[in-house]
């Protein structure tokens, strides 16, 4: 597995990269049996440390995890434990669709735009009816299924995620509504 471990405006010794490689090898390898990369970020947000961790996986779903604590140490432990019980709680579900899946999942390029938000909130009207694009990005947009794609999303812990449906071929979205429950926007 690959490993990208950096600091944001933290020092990050060699006998931190080995515990957290030491560590992601022991918690992935109870629950998955492919990952391909693994992305640990740790910051500092006032007087504690914060980790944020992606583990990519060779199904194509995508587990992610944030913690933090007075102590780097704590904090990646911390991270640590909220992946596993991830991991754990999809192992059945990851193995299922692993096993179906004869190829990885295939990504298609597609543009993200990032809009400036109105200046002043109480403007009624604004100046133009053309945001102003503040920036543009390159992302990636999967082919799954729709069970596949609310795992993924879950996995994420994201409000969202678009992907293609792999029946339609369509571009689909799936989120999570106010009322707890998945929402499936088909096209």
């Amino acid at each position: 597995m690959r490993y990208q471990i950096t600091g944001k405006q933290i020092d990050i010794g060699e006998a931190l990269q080995d515990h957290v490689k030491t560590e992601l090898d022991e918690t992935v390898s109870k629950y998955a049996e492919r990952p391909t990369d693994a992305s640990v970020i740790f910051s500092r947000n006032a007087h504690e440390y914060v980790c944020e961790a992606t583990i990519h996986l060779s199904t194509g779903l995508t587990a992610q995890a944030k913690a933090s604590a007075t102590e780097i140490y704590a904090a990646l432990d911390l991270c640590r434990d909220k992946m596993e019980k991830q991991l754990r709680r999809y192992k059945r579900r990851l193995k299922d669709h692993h096993q179906q899946r004869a190829q990885p999942v295939e990504l298609v390029g597609a543009s993200s735009y990032i809009l400036a938000g109105t200046e002043d909130a109480e403007e009624s009207e604004p100046a133009s009816l053309q945001p102003m694009i503040i920036a543009e990005m390159e992302t990636q947009i999967p082919s799954l299924s729709v069970g596949e794609a609310v795992m993924q999303m879950e996995l994420a812990g994201a409000a969202l995620l678009v992907f293609r449906n792999e029946k339609t071929g369509g571009v689909n979205v799936v989120h999570r509504r106010d009322d707890g429950n998945v929402g499936w926007i088909d096209t």
